[in-house]
């Protein structure tokens, strides 16, 4: 008989719920928190197996352009057992519930379609401009987008490759926080329009490591949600590259736009935002 791994240790974590919200809810420059050995690393380590044996899988998105350079598989159908039964736990009511009371926002709800989310890999040279992510479910016109949670599954992750996810302030003037992708760590946090974040430094990891991640995004019922596609930023000292991410953020809004109406996917907006991706190959 086939041993199912426990993967999220509900007693462990909605004990210490109380002093985890208060973190959370208090935390700079926005509402987040970094939780350390948040998953079952078993579980976790036959989910790097099977991330590895993707690299091939011609599901994989490309997203390439001047605001960023990764990969992402988005298709619940397309993923392997472990990686699929994480999703599935970390999408369940239980962890809804607990995801609610740790931010403080009610009636949180999952996207099983996993629109923008799902898996992510960025290899050496990768990057991810600094930006506030889209604020409404592009397919389902009362979803607001509300919370995210990312789950690193990077062993032996050296700091000196880069790669922080870095969480900037509302005005744009510095990174008020830096979070290494290791290995189990996990980062919630609130994605309001100005939740400003991103890992903009190209890697320098060796080829053959990748920087990888289980994301996830929740979303809230509104009568009017608040509606913009991804939004990236020029940091300080950018100088001329904010013409050019100004640019990307006309293309992007306006697929967001086309995409709504249409339903067009992702890999389809990727091959043309490429064409403007030649600042950081």
């Amino acid at each position: 008989m086939e041993t199912v791994l426990k993967i999220f240790d509900y007693a462990r974590w909605t004990a210490q719920l109380p002093s985890l919200s208060k973190k959370y809810q208090s935390a700079n420059p926005y509402p987040h928190i970094v939780l350390e050995d948040f998953l079952n690393p078993e579980a976790l380590d036959e989910c790097i197996r099977e991330f590895k044996e993707l690299n091939a899988s011609d599901g994989w998105i490309n997203y390439s352009h001047y605001n960023e350079k990764k990969k992402g598989l988005n298709k619940i159908d397309l993923l392997p057992q472990t990686i699929k039964e994480t999703i599935n736990e970390l999408n369940s009511p239980a962890f809804l519930k607990f995801l609610s009371e740790l931010t403080g926002i009610q009636n949180l709800h999952e996207d099983d379609s996993l629109e923008g989310g799902g898996i992510h890999q960025s290899g050496r040279g990768g990057f991810l401009n600094i930006h506030a992510d889209f604020t409404a479910h592009p397919h389902q016109k009362s979803w607001q987008r509300r919370v995210n949670v990312l789950v690193y599954l990077n062993e032996d992750w050296k700091e000196e490759w880069g790669g922080k996810l870095e969480l900037w302030d509302k005005k744009m003037k510095g990174c008020e926080q830096e979070v290494l992708p290791i290995f189990n760590r996990c980062v919630v946090f609130s994605t309001d329009a100005d939740s400003y974040h991103g890992h903009p430094i190209p890697m320098t990891c060796p080829e053959d490591r990748h920087r990888r991640s289980i994301a996830l995004y929740y979303y809230t019922e509104e009568s009017k949600p608040f509606r913009r596609a991804t939004f990236y930023q020029a940091r300080p000292g950018d100088g001329n590259n904010k013409f050019m991410i100004k640019i990307d953020n006309a293309m992007l809004a306006a697929y967001t736009a086309i995409k709504g109406k249409l339903g067009a996917n992702d890999k389809f907006i990727s091959r043309i935002l490429k064409i403007f991706g030649g600042k950081k190959k």
